[in-house]
């Protein structure tokens, strides 16, 4: 990667991107095509479709290590880019909003790379970004430390949302989706402000072993 926050073809070439069939709500592989997967179907989560460019796994999962926790910030920069170039222009949204971080969270990271990654969607989209619009208002503890089952609980009421959505297309912007369960927790506060259709777009999404692959959002 270049000094300037840019792939080179070769690393290009060498990224797990995924490929397949996927369920458009979760974007996990599915056999069924495009259709929702079972778990889609039976746990319906707060948002209404998953766009996901990669699958974390080598090297993405250390590009995004390095960006979240050894302010490696210049791959915000080539992440950020990766994800707007797989949004379709059907997708456009009425604006984004970063998934956030309590405030003791970003006080000892001093960044939310989350809100670095939705900058540079929103600005090669021209979508309005509403930075602020979301609080996490519970200090939970990290979601990579809990069993996937303990996940949905630790999230539960961890955020608020505090402009009115009413009517509006909402894109949710994080760093990589596992099982969904802060995702969904941020999508359920932005449906009580009103938004009508909810995306998540994510750098990489988690491919769950198959023992996981029931795991509710």
């Amino acid at each position: 990667m270049s000094r300037t926050g840019h792939f080179c073809h070769a690393c290009l070439a060498s990224l797990p991107y995924l490929q397949g069939p996927r369920c458009p709500c979760c974007a996990l592989p599915n056999r069924g095509g495009g259709d929702l997967c079972g778990n889609c179907l039976q746990h319906p989560p707060g948002f209404d479709r998953t766009s996901a460019v990669f699958a974390y796994q080598f090297p993405v999962n250390h590009l995004i290590q390095a960006m979240k926790y050894a302010d490696q910030l210049v791959l915000a920069h080539a992440l950020g880019s990766q994800l707007a170039q797989g949004i379709t222009p059907e997708q456009r949204p009425d604006c984004v909003i970063p998934m956030p971080l309590h405030p003791l969270k970003l006080r000892e990271r001093g960044y939310n790379q989350a809100l670095l990654l939705a900058h540079v969607v929103a600005r090669q989209h021209s979508i309005s970004l509403l930075p602020t619009a979301c609080h996490r208002v519970r200090d939970t503890p990290a979601q990579s430390a809990l069993h996937w089952r303990e996940r949905e609980r630790n999230m539960k009421d961890a955020f608020v949302c505090d402009v009115d959505l009413t009517g509006k297309r909402v894109a949710l912007i994080d760093d990589v989706m596992t099982t969904g369960a802060s995702l969904n927790a941020l999508a359920q506060a932005i449906r009580k402000a009103g938004a009508v259709w909810i995306e998540a777009w994510v750098v990489a999404r988690t491919l769950p072993h198959r023992s996981q692959n029931a795991a509710p959002f």
